[in-house]
């Protein structure tokens, strides 16, 4: 059974340097041991180290995405300004304000003080730098050009973070009023109705239908909530553990949405501009057009088009040509196919798929614009209809009594 690694931990230390000078900072390291050796060979004496305390609530923040997309943009300049790799590494680790960023920058400069090379060390740290990245830095280290591919993944992960932003941007609003609405009409059946329906008991009268029911929809509610709410966890449950489990499940998921009212022109878009930005990304990096075919496909964010991509690696390897394999896939409209004949023929795909990608960026920005301002009305009128439908079916009564008097 292999060994576990060590975990590194976050020491804070005070001691005295060379000047006398009484000094504090932080250090990551696997004991106190180390921590005390590391300091002594910088000069300093230590005089108190301990454990970095943790926060009451919940200690370090998570590693992001958008973390990685700035640690990305920060080493590309700093390598630039012409800043040696294991000293931008410390720069931008010290600096880093999550705690847990800092220590996997730190971890990773360890790692290429330690003799491995940039890209080994990040394979080390897979759920924060997919293959795409390595497989790119890589290429820069072998080309002796890394600083420019740094750049081109910084930018790549700007974009495709921007990407994602839109995309949530256009299903939040909606998601989370819809909750709003389902939390507020759950409030008034359970504790407002309630309230009302007893006060008609005194009225000596038949209710009005409509009142009747929401009374009825009430009582139901208020009888049977443990297994409403029972069934939709259940549900919920079921369908979290279906999108772990189930590649079946997630590939008829992904279908659906591709295919679904509303969402599927947004889904599309944004399947095309990944596939485009990433290819052309890989492409100008020198990798060959097969081997980026993979990346590409685990960057495309619906598993329809991850199995299209694969399809077409698999065309490029038999020797067909791209513009010829994305057509027969189906998934691909005609302008892309055309940009991409474009570029096979003039030796520019990298570019060609690069404005490909900018103009259905832009498509979804202005798809998210639009299925929000869509969306806007038709929340509303959902609103009124469910809240306004129960707050008129319980003065209904009232209004009747006051015509009659």
């Amino acid at each position: 059974m292999a060994k576990k690694a060590a975990k590194k931990i976050q020491y804070v230390w005070e001691g005295v340097n060379k000047q006398g000078h009484k000094i504090k900072g932080e250090e990551t390291a696997l004991s106190m041991d180390l921590v005390k050796a590391t300091l002594r060979k910088q000069g300093i004496t230590p005089k108190k180290v301990k454990k970095k305390p943790q926060s009451l609530f919940g200690g370090a923040k998570k590693i992001t995405p958008g973390d990685i997309a700035v640690f990305s943009r920060q080493l590309a300049t700093m390598l630039k300004a012409g800043v040696p790799l294991v000293q931008s590494f410390g720069i931008v680790g010290e600096g880093h304000e999550n705690p847990a960023m800092r220590d996997l920058i730190l971890s990773i400069k360890a790692d290429v003080e330690a003799g491995g090379t940039f890209h080994q060390a990040l394979q080390k740290h897979p759920d924060y730098f997919d293959a795409l990245f390595c497989n790119l830095v890589d290429a820069g280290e072998q080309a002796g050009a890394l600083e420019t591919l740094l750049e081109k993944i910084a930018t790549y992960k700007e974009k495709t973070e921007s990407l994602k932003a839109k995309i949530k941007k256009a299903l939040v609003y909606p998601i989370s009023v819809l909750i709003i609405a389902m939390v507020v009409t759950v409030i008034l059946l359970m504790f407002v109705v309630p309230v009302f329906a007893d006060m008609f008991k005194g009225f000596g009268a038949d209710l009005p239908v409509f009142t009747q029911m929401v009374v009825n929809l009430s009582d139901g509610f208020l009888e049977n909530w443990y297994i409403i709410f029972g069934v939709m966890f259940g549900v919920i449950y079921t369908l979290k553990t279906l999108k772990k489990k189930s590649e079946a499940f997630n590939l008829w998921f992904d279908g659906f949405v591709l295919k679904a009212p509303v969402v599927s022109e947004l889904t599309n878009k944004a399947a095309i501009a990944r596939f485009s930005r990433t290819l052309a990304t890989m492409f100008t990096a020198g990798v060959p057009l097969v081997e980026a075919m993979d990346s590409v496909a685990g960057a495309a964010g619906n598993r329809i088009y991850t199995k299209a991509i694969l399809r077409v690696r698999d065309d490029l390897s038999a020797g067909q040509q791209l513009q010829v394999s994305l057509q027969q896939s189906g998934l691909f409209p005609n302008m892309v196919i055309q940009m991409v004949a474009i570029g096979e023929e003039s030796g520019a795909l990298d570019d060609m798929l690069s404005k490909v990608a900018d103009y259905y960026e832009e498509q979804v920005d202005n798809a998210v614009d639009s299925l929000t301002a869509m969306m806007e009305p038709m929340i509303m009128v959902f609103l009124a209809i469910v809240i306004g439908g129960l707050v008129i079916a319980m003065y209904l009564p009232i209004f009747m009594m006051g015509d009659a008097i």
